[in-house]
């Protein structure tokens, strides 16, 4: 399916979370709420960044959050709310092609109500 005839402007959405979890949590709460179909939470990510001045290491675990750009203000607002990191990554990526059937899933599991 081309990116002109996906049906709802899929999103892959990569963030990270600092443990076991608070991942599953915020996978859960975000699938539960519909702002996404689903949330893939991948232990074992080591991450060196610069915090403050300082480089830093840690153990965090990579989420891959699947919706459709419709529900991403409200994924936005309920991620930050629940997140404990004082920056949570939230990287929005377009999705250029994918399966039909999984594109209509995609948009059937993030529709509200």
């Amino acid at each position: 399916m081309s990116a002109a005839e996906l049906p709802s402007d899929p999103l892959v959405i990569l963030a990270t979370a600092p443990d076991d979890a608070v991942a599953k949590r915020l996978a859960r709460q975000l699938v539960e709420e519909r702002h996404a179909a689903c949330v893939g939470c991948l232990p074992g990510l080591r991450s060196v960044y610069r915090w403050e001045g300082e480089v830093e290491e840690a153990a965090e675990v990579q989420l891959v959050i699947k919706t459709v750009r419709a529900r991403l203000p409200g994924l936005r607002a309920a991620y930050q709310a629940a997140h404990p990191y004082e920056v949570p990554e939230l990287l929005v990526l377009p999705v250029a092609d994918g399966g039909a059937a999984y594109l209509r899933w995609l948009e059937d599991a993030t529709r509200p109500g």
